[in-house]
């Protein structure tokens, strides 16, 4: 029987990871992740969870440890934040090139300089093309659920690759809110027990990481293109089986209240459900807006967002990270690109706005509306203004 708790994301990323009966966690602790190896080493000393805790020195080795375990056929599990994603970042590509099913929670945090803590989406941005399963979450359910999906799909035999779950530091990991935790019997039902057909075995030897000349490393970095795209129809197959199981139902593109919309907000992560308020104030003034939460980061829904916006005038776009010297934010530069050879194709309006854990208020996306509206009628199909967001009591808090 599924029981209703009160838990921060932190501790339902590790309710979910207990109860995928993980063998093998690796975790260096750092603001705002902390909360998660600290509540699986409890786990693991009290009983709760048979595992490996290894507590070790620094993200790059907590990543170079899961590449090991997850090497020999471990279900294995770590999390990380800010600098130390950025730390580990030369052995995501390992874990990804070899297919290993790693599950890695990011409590999304900015990067330095200056010393900042607090949220924005710079940490995982710099990690968009490190061939992993890539997904945001809106809430502490969320939070909990793409955990446990992201097992199962990482390690159904047609994907083989790691998923990371993206959760907004402090404003997700360290926040309490209810939730649904199932009964142990409907986990196992959704996620089977794990067995790595080529894991590492004296009796049965196998070759990991062999060297890569030219005449073949084209070929293997090919085919792992055409593995991480094609791994979309079992991302969607996993989505459709939790909510036959757990009846929750989730999508790599989801939309609300935009039927008839003339204009889409977009954003990814926490700030969606602020921004599903002001498509309630608008709806209600009779403005034909509505919202859009992008989940799946990488492989990019194509179709799924195309069809979502083909009858869009305009995006407007959040963007919780620079892309210095660009033309917008990754996001919103991301969805130009995919939609190119749409036609007709909307105007794309990109915002920065929340960065270092800057507060993004109702009054803050009522104006990127409004403004994205106003820019979207000068003409241009793309158009980029950084925000600042202050909350100041002058009106709309925001100043370009």
């Amino acid at each position: 029987m599924s029981t209703r708790v009160v838990l921060e994301a932190s501790h339902a990323v590790a309710e979910a990871v207990r109860m995928a009966d993980v063998d093998v966690v690796a975790a260096y602790p750092i603001t705002p992740q902390t909360h998660i190896p600290e509540r699986l080493a409890e786990m693991v000393a009290e009983g709760e969870l048979d595992a490996s805790y290894v507590p070790v020195e620094s993200e790059h080795s907590a990543m170079s440890c899961v590449l090991g375990s997850a090497a020999v056929g471990a279900r294995s599990f770590t999390t990380t934040a800010g600098q130390g994603l950025e730390l580990m970042h030369e052995a995501l590509y390992i874990a990804s090139s070899h297919r290993y099913p790693i599950v890695m929670a990011v409590c999304n945090r900015t990067l330095s300089a200056p010393i900042n803590i607090w949220c924005d989406h710079s940490d995982v941005m710099s990690c968009r093309d490190t061939s992993w399963i890539q997904v945001f979450c809106q809430n502490n359910q969320e939070s909990f659920d793409m955990t446990l999906w992201a097992f199962r799909v990482a390690e159904d035999p047609a994907v083989m690759f790691p998923v990371m779950v993206n959760l907004d530091g402090f404003i997700l990991s360290h926040v309490t809110e209810p939730l649904i935790l199932p009964d142990q019997k409907e986990v196992e039902r959704f996620l089977p027990s794990y067995r790595y057909r080529l894991a590492l075995n004296p009796d049965s030897p196998t070759s990991h990481g062999c060297f890569g000349l030219p005449d073949i490393y084209t070929e293997v970095k090919y085919s792992q293109e055409i593995a991480l795209r094609e791994s979309k129809t079992v991302l969607d197959r996993g989505w459709k089986e939790f909510a036959d199981i757990f009846g929750r139902q989730y999508r790599a593109v989801e939309t609300y209240k935009a039927e008839g919309a003339s204009t889409l907000l977009v954003t990814m992560g926490s700030l969606g459900e602020t921004a599903k308020m002001v498509i309630d104030r608008k709806r209600e003034q009779g403005e034909r807006v509505g919202h859009l939460n992008l989940r799946l980061w990488r492989p990019f829904p194509f179709s799924e967002f195309r069809e979502a916006v083909r009858n869009v005038e305009t995006l407007v776009v959040l963007d919780r990270c620079f892309s210095f010297g660009g033309p917008g934010g990754p996001v919103a530069s991301e969805l130009r690109s995919a939609l190119y050879d749409s036609e007709p194709r909307p105007k794309v309006v990109s915002f920065i706005g929340g960065i270092g854990g800057r507060e993004v208020d109702a009054e803050a996306f009522t104006y990127m509306i409004d403004h994205g509206n106003e820019l979207a009628k000068k003409g241009s199909e793309y158009l980029y203004e950084p925000l600042i967001v202050r909350g100041l009591e002058t009106g709309t808090g925001v100043r370009g």
